[in-house]
């Protein structure tokens, strides 16, 4: 029984370690995603065998099991790039995006452009939605000579003659409870199960809500030195589970050849 347990112990380490190293896998290849955040992996025991109960109880483990992999979402650094619809957030808040089937989704990815309609879009072809929660559309972008967004989220276009128009403002919708959101690829997030509404949208530089800086994006908030050190310290524990089924197989064999 004890042989049995020591290598479903062993194995247990194995597949838990295996999910450490994928996330830190995943966390240092998307070290240069545009506002990545980064996810740790924890562990927790798992049941007991009880061998003996009462007062002076003899217990003995089964292994290790991942217990959680959270996701830290604090900021990362805002990187000048010079183009006037990279948008960086700095302080709470997400950007808003409706795909073509009018389901929304937040982002901290401001990389964005206007499509051929005067759309304000993401690399997906979804478009950005303004304070009010509908799509941002300049009607005039056909004649506009540029077009600029300012930090508290507002768009104005410039015609020919010099005189300019201030449309809709760049929404940016506060998620309380971060951890609930879930990964959908492509830097986008479904915030369904926060229990946060599309309506409570709001205007940048409102109370709670951060600012825009145009012509910026956010990096990732990957620490490589950390991510390394972890990553060492995750292969080593892997190593030692290993080692322990490796040992166990052993003396498994010992038992099997003591009738020889």
């Amino acid at each position: 029984m004890a042989l049995i347990g020591t290598l479903t112990s062993g194995i247990s380490a194995l597949k838990s370690f295996s999910k450490g190293l994928e996330t830190i896998g995943n966390n240092i290849s998307n070290v240069n995603t545009t506002a990545y955040k980064s996810s740790a992996a924890s562990f927790a025991d798992t049941f007991s065998n009880t061998l003996r109960g009462g007062d002076s109880a003899i217990q003995i483990g089964t292994g290790v099991q991942v217990s959680a992999v959270a996701t830290n979402y604090t900021q990362g650094s805002l990187s000048s790039t010079g183009k006037g619809t990279d948008l960086g957030v700095s302080g709470n808040g997400y950007f808003v995006v409706q795909d073509g089937n009018g389901a929304n989704f937040v982002t901290r990815d401001g990389a964005f452009k206007w499509d051929t309609n005067g759309n304000l879009v993401n690399n997906q072809g979804y478009q950005v939605l303004d304070d009010a929660g509908v799509p941002i559309n300049v009607a005039s972008f056909a004649t506009a000579t540029s077009i600029s967004i300012g930090t508290d989220g507002s768009v104005t276009a410039f015609a020919s003659d010099g005189t300019s128009t201030s449309t809709q403002k760049v929404g940016l919708l506060r998620i309380n409870d971060e951890t609930k959101l879930s990964r959908t690829g492509n830097n986008l997030y479904d915030f369904a199960g926060t229990g946060t509404l599309v309506t409570a949208i709001g205007t940048p530089k409102s109370p709670g809500i951060g600012s825009v800086q145009a012509g910026t994006l956010e990096l990732s908030n990957v620490d490589l030195t950390e991510q390394f050190s972890d990553l060492i310290t995750t292969q080593r524990s892997f190593q030692a589970g290993s080692r322990l089924i490796t040992v166990s197989d052993t003396v498994l064999e010992d038992i099997v050849n003591l009738k020889r």
